[in-house]
């Protein structure tokens, strides 16, 4: 009997064996139903064994055994990725999923076998078999990673928005408290509050950046004409508050105006320059080079300290990849390595780009900034 004959005639028996196997993989304690277990298992079957009964040339059987058949636009969901959804949903792990299809494979192979007597068709139907096998496990694990990514952002995006009213009220607060004057220990506990709060701001700033680029939604950006050079001085008084023990020098060359959002340009600069001071030496300044060009405006955030390795420089710039480790003054490696990520995002968004080089004990971060120089009169 040909494979796809006898799929579609022992569906119950394999469903069954399917079912058991599911059953293993839910939590003890909770009882799915027989319905959760078997959700679109028939129809992943079925759709194997009209694949099996379809006329296909070798290369379409190649792509199809690498995951990559074809499917048409607009096309509806198949059963396989319909199946990931729920399961992702169940709270499977992607390594249950793919034990599924494991599980598949063999019960049917091995009941079709002991059953039939195998034949050169019969190679050739094993091969089919595999080949449509391997397509629903690649259309299952595309769409149960998107279900995660997506839950995964839509969380860390609510975790930042929520997060932010009680952090004002601590700041406030605790600049209450600063104004009081009542005495040199409130007043230290009051600045360290107060510092704490920047910190934490920002890394709920970056938070929620990160997970708007994961959702598709970008980085926002707001353009008006001004001058780097002053957003930056600004932005560098500021820093300088927060790190009283460290040298920071700007350093400006040619027109530094264009059109620019601002308050995004002076977050880029606040990362680059917090990353400098953290795995920076300590007694070297941190060197900010704002040189204007003719179309573009060049950042470069510079300090010393160990070279990076040039593995480590590869991917600097990805989400939630941090230096090696090293603490900061409070004792900490504390950063959720977004902060670059964060830097390269609002330069592509400004339609520039950010790029390092680390050399014989000094790195260097450069950001290019085009100028976007109309209705700079007005």
């Amino acid at each position: 009997m040909r494979l796809a004959d006898f799929i579609l005639r022992d569906m119950e028996s394999i469903l069954i064996e399917w079912e058991a196997f599911a059953a293993t993989l839910f939590p003890a304690s909770a009882d799915p139903g027989r319905l959760v277990l078997r959700d679109h298992a028939q129809q992943i079957l079925e759709a194997v064994a009209r694949d099996l009964s379809t006329s296909q040339t070798r290369r379409a059987q190649a792509e199809k055994s690498k995951g990559r058949s074809r499917k048409l636009t607009g096309a509806p969901e198949t059963a396989a990725e319909t199946h990931a959804v729920l399961r992702a949903k169940s709270g499977f792990d992607i390594n249950q999923l793919a034990a599924e299809y494991r599980a598949l494979r063999a019960s049917v192979l091995r009941q079709w076998m002991d059953g039939c007597q195998l034949d050169e068709l019969g190679l050739e139907d094993i091969v089919r078999f595999n080949e449509a096998i391997d397509q629903a496990i690649a259309e299952s694990i595309a769409f149960f990673s998107a279900q995660v990514d997506q839950a995964r952002n839509l969380l860390l995006g609510m975790l930042g928005h929520d997060m932010r009213s009680p952090l004002n009220a601590i700041q406030v607060t605790a600049t209450y408290l600063a104004a009081l004057n009542a005495g040199a220990e409130v007043s230290a506990a009051a600045s360290r509050l107060i510092r704490s709060g920047a910190s934490m701001q920002a890394l709920l700033d970056d938070l929620t950046d990160f997970s708007r680029s994961k959702l598709g939604l970008g980085i926002n950006i707001s353009l008006a004409n001004a001058d780097l050079s002053a957003l930056f001085a600004d932005e560098l008084d500021q820093l300088r508050g927060a790190h009283p023990g460290r040298q920071m020098n700007l350093e400006v060359a040619g027109d530094t105006r264009g059109r620019w959002d601002g308050p995004r340009l002076q977050q880029l600069l606040r990362n680059l320059v917090s990353n400098a001071i953290k795995y920076g030496v300590p007694d070297a300044p941190v060197r900010v080079l704002l040189t204007g060009e003719k179309a573009n405006v060049r950042l470069e955030v510079i300090n010393r300290g160990p070279t990076i390795d040039a593995s480590i420089l590869d991917a600097i710039f990805h989400p939630l990849k941090r230096g090696p480790a090293q603490e900061d003054a409070h004792g900490t490696d504390g950063g959720l390595g977004l902060g670059l990520y964060i830097v390269q995002q609002i330069a592509l968004a400004h339609g520039g780009d950010a790029a390092v080089r680390s050399e014989q004990g000094e790195t260097v971060f450069v950001v290019r900034l085009p100028r976007r120089v109309e209705d700079l009169s007005t």
